[in-house]
């Protein structure tokens, strides 16, 4: 009988959230990072041997979270310019910070508090996408998670790129330097918007994307204001623009996509784009409510995402899922749209496909990487714990016990063990007094 290297024991097993199925007293064997074996313990053979065994005593046992948007150096200005209009926001307070205050240093620490705060919380992959994010994917690396990390790119002089007519060349040289070097890792690029790139840029970022074979991010129709502007400027919608331009394919992912008209889910459709909604950063700056029902409606992958935690403030996608599903049910006056199920998938099979990540992550299968948590259901707002909706509308990311990634016990018993979480806090705290120090 071969030896694994981690048995989990007598759990609550949730291995895919989209059919809802929860399997009582059941086990998952881990090898080289793989579930080699998973089901009911009694199919387990009494001679199994691990080098570590975990009993979750009844726990439940499920999927890693996907948080498929994310800037998470951004943790830096978690609440340094509240109740703003986004045009008000990114302009007066977030550019001039991010020009003063972002180099490598911070990135790369931000991002390592980033990733502490959502281990903690049940993220096991994230999609980031920020400027230094050669920092922020050695943060993520370290942290031992699972991360597409994109290189920003934008027309005007930028952290790291203080010249943008070398945007294009930093990214190129972004890509080359992290394809095939971490298998946790996943290199992309990442355009700000239609509105802080011109179409050249555009199309010189897509075709590098489309030779090295990496996922293009843009933020996308996430206000009325940016659409009236690319109406004005190109006398299209932005989704309209980014089609005249040859840039929608499988391999783009529009980030928000707020006010999208029924022309412009029809492109996305026939395209294979993705989109990821994220619904407490759009209610948080005022920018709307996503058609999520209508992408949905209409064969669009959908994923969640978090945005950063200086338009968030928190990086909790169980908050994040609770949001979801409330706000389109109000939106609509109707209690039956987004129904949990369905956002619970979003933010794990559907998560892991809008990724391209479908055959490692998302749920748990023998074959599957073994990235998954261990939920503390005893806790009085999980009781009684009928089905696994309940996690949209009573789970907390304090609930997360244990996390996997790939394998690793990357936090255990609410403990990080990857990195030192202390001294992130301590060098956060110090970059935090740059910021005040700099008003």
């Amino acid at each position: 009988m071969p030896t694994h290297d981690l048995l989990i024991t007598n759990a609550a097993l949730l291995a895919n959230p989209v059919d809802g199925r929860v399997q009582e007293a059941a086990y998952l064997a881990v090898r080289d990072g793989a579930i080699a074996g998973i089901g009911a313990m009694t199919d387990l053979p009494g001679e199994t041997r691990a080098d570590r065994v975990i009993d979750a005593a009844g726990n439940l046992l499920m999927p890693g979270l996907i948080n498929c948007h994310c800037h998470g150096a951004m943790t830096l200005f978690r609440g340094l310019a509240d109740d703003l209009p986004l045009m008000t926001w990114l302009t007066e307070h977030i550019f001039p910070s991010e020009a003063r205050l972002v180099d490598a240093e911070m990135v790369y620490w931000c991002s390592r508090l980033a990733a502490a705060e959502m281990i903690l919380a049940g993220t096991t992959t994230v999609a980031d996408a920020y400027f230094h994010e050669d920092a922020a994917a050695r943060a993520f690396c370290e942290a031992g998670m699972r991360a597409v990390a994109a290189q920003g790119i934008i027309d005007f002089p930028a952290p790291g790129v203080p010249d943008p007519k070398k945007n294009i060349e930093q990214a190129a040289g972004f890509l080359s330097a992290w394809q095939g070097k971490n298998s946790l890792l996943t290199p992309a690029l990442f355009c700000h918007s239609p509105y802080t790139c011109s179409a050249d840029t555009l199309q010189r970022a897509k075709a590098l994307a489309r030779e090295a074979g990496s996922f293009f991010f843009i933020h996308l129709a996430e206000t009325r204001g940016e659409v009236a502007q690319i109406r004005e400027q190109h006398g299209c919608t932005p989704a309209g623009l980014l089609h005249t331009l040859g840039l929608l394919d499988e391999q783009t992912i529009c980030v928000h996509s707020v006010w999208l008209e029924k022309a412009d889910i029809e492109l996305l459709r026939e395209s294979g784009a993705k989109v990821v909604t994220c619904p407490e950063s759009n209610m948080k700056l005022g920018s709307g409510i996503a058609p999520l029902a209508a992408l949905l409606a209409a064969g669009v992958p959908v994923g969640l995402g978090t945005d950063g935690c200086a338009s968030n403030n928190d990086l909790d996608l169980f908050q994040e899922m609770a949001s979801c599903a409330r706000l389109h049910k109000v939106a609509a006056h109707e209690p039956t749209r987004m129904p949990a199920a369905g956002v619970l998938g979003m933010a794990t099979e559907g998560g892991a496909g809008v990724l391209g990540l479908g055959r490692q992550t998302g749920r748990l299968a023998e074959g599957m990487r073994a990235d998954c948590l261990i939920i503390d259901r005893k806790q009085p707002h999980l009781t009684p714990f009928h089905n696994p909706e309940t996690l949209v509308y009573a789970g907390r990311g304090s609930d997360v016990a244990t996390v996997l990634i790939d394998g690793k016990v990357v936090m255990q018993d609410r403990r990080l063990l990857s990195f030192d979480l202390e001294e992130t806090l301590d060098k956060v705290r110090r970059l935090a007094a740059r910021v005040r120090a700099r008003g």
